[in-house]
């Protein structure tokens, strides 16, 4: 059984909900994308996702018209497998397609890229024998693009991805929800001091880098939340 949290973007609130593997994701319609696809190598008990993204996805299945094998979906940064600041951690981006032909890939790849539902499809050249599409949101934190700046009143999950680093490396923020209150600040602010940052409490470019540089692929810790 799954903890599933997600940020819906048209109440900007975060929902929790409860699944099996093989039970549909929140928001998912016909079955077409079950717990186990989202996950897929992902070992945590906790994920987490958007609103509009399982609703991108629903109108990607539809467009193409055919079943969609998921290679990967979720991770959380401890995890790895990712750049440090890929969508896969924001819960927001598939790569698919693994087990297609070529030509049903093109057919898929072409199918994203005109459909104009997705932030970005990477272009087919960089993922020969895979597609990537995904829907992030948010003016990036950093020039070179990545996770959007977090401030106390932020909501959605990215603040889950900060949390889950900061708890990782030891620094509490009383959960994770999704809500950047209090704790967080707390917690984003004894992180910076620690790392020589700009104590401002404001997850920007710097610490955002920071914090993924020092956490991702390194493993759960006892302070992780699980």
């Amino acid at each position: 059984m799954a903890k599933i949290l997600i940020y819906n973007n048209d109440t900007d609130r975060m929902e929790t909900y409860y699944r099996g593997e093989a039970e549909p994701m929140p928001y998912n319609t016909n079955g077409t994308l079950r717990v186990r696809e989202f996950r897929g190598s992902s070992k945590s008990n906790i994920l987490w996702t958007t609103k509009r993204t399982m609703q991108s996805w629903n109108s990607q299945r539809y467009i193409y018209g055919g079943p969609i094998p998921v290679g990967f979906a979720f991770k959380r940064p401890y995890e790895g497998g990712h750049g440090n600041q890929s969508q896969h951690y924001a819960g927001t981006a598939f790569d698919v397609g693994q087990t297609l032909s070529n030509a049903q890939r093109t057919r898929l790849w072409n199918s994203a890229n005109n459909s104009q539902i997705w932030s970005f499809v990477e272009p087919i050249s960089l993922t020969p024998t895979w597609v990537h599409f995904d829907k992030r949101f948010g003016k990036p934190a950093c020039p070179t693009g990545g996770f959007p700046l977090l401030r106390r009143g932020s909501l959605s999950n990215y603040v889950l991805i900060a949390q889950d680093d900061l708890n990782t490396l030891g620094y509490r923020t009383g959960g994770l929800d999704g809500i950047f209150g209090a704790a967080t600040q707390n917690a984003v602010i004894s992180y910076q001091k620690s790392r020589g940052l700009t104590a401002d409490g404001i997850v920007g470019c710097n610490t955002w880098r920071s914090l993924q540089e020092n956490v991702v692929g390194t493993g759960a810790t006892n302070t992780t939340i699980n």
